[in-house]
């Protein structure tokens, strides 16, 4: 098993390539190599593979995060389980059911108007976790730079409340405040449900 991330940026004109590409590319890299893991295609959209199922949303909310701290852009983005029956030197010429799942996927985002999903063989997991995601993401369609900003270094290991505070250059106290309003206790409970229910369906 293994999953598949298809996504696009939103508003990318808005702004120049470099930007968000510079954000992005980091997290791309950490990982895998391009364009075995991952690549960037058609000016603003991009694919990557994800080994390990029960990283995808993790590495999902960090694409997010830090896309989400350039001013007025936002990512979509569909997450795809299932097996790979064929591997090409790249990603995008991969093929096999989690790649095919994450396409369906991608375009049920464009009808339905939401930025984040993910798509499974398995019906019952996928409506659980979908309604999960549909709801995080009231709040996280709307974070401010500020709100991704916190979320984005939060998300980095072994980051402490003084670290945190010394990376954002703000206060201790701030820190509690800034986790309340990017609910970011709340991405963390759906982020470890995700992993169990990875693990009870055996998706992982």
């Amino acid at each position: 098993m293994t999953s598949i991330i298809t996504g696009d940026i939103i508003n990318s004109r808005n702004t120049s390539a470099s930007s968000w590409m510079n954000a992005l590319k980091p997290i791309l890299n950490d990982i895998g190599e391009t364009p075995g893991y991952w690549e960037i295609f058609r000016g603003d959209s991009f694919q990557v593979e994800i080994p390990a199922p029960e990283e995808a949303l993790f590495r999902a909310f960090q694409i997010k995060a830090v896309i989400k701290c350039i001013k007025d852009l936002d990512v979509r983005m569909s997450i795809g389980i299932g097996t790979k029956s064929y591997s090409a030197d790249k990603i995008t010429e991969s093929n096999g059911e989690a790649f095919i799942n994450s396409g369906d996927g991608f375009e049920a985002l464009e009808k339905n108007r939401q930025t984040l999903l993910v798509t499974t063989n398995q019906p019952a997991f996928d409506e659980e976790m979908n309604l999960y995601i549909r709801l995080l993401l009231i709040a996280l369609d709307n974070w401010t730079v500020k709100s991704a900003e916190f979320v984005a270094v939060n998300l980095q290991k072994n980051m402490t409340q003084e670290a945190i505070a010394k990376k954002l250059n703000i206060g201790q106290s701030s820190v509690s405040e800034r986790n309340q309003r990017s609910y970011f206790s709340e991405l963390k409970e759906v982020e470890i449900r995700y992993r169990k229910l990875i693990k009870t369906y055996q998706l992982g």
